[in-house]
């Protein structure tokens, strides 16, 4: 039959275990890394020091 094939059992080892397209549980912490790495990329662009320009400059 078509489809996926239900009887196999994977083992999944290391971070293959967290990670995979397998299991619900795998895809759902791709997407939750994703959304991570996005939030962090924000923050970083947000919360990095502004440079400042000298408000009086010498002659």
């Amino acid at each position: 039959m078509a489809g996926h094939d239900s009887g196999t059992q994977h083992k999944f080892t290391g971070i293959q275990k967290y990670f995979n397209s397998y299991t619900i549980t795998g895809r759902r912490n791709y997407v939750l890394l994703t959304y991570a790495s996005i939030a962090m990329i924000v923050l970083y662009f947000k919360l990095r020091p502004k440079r400042q320009t000298p408000a009086v400059t010498e002659k």
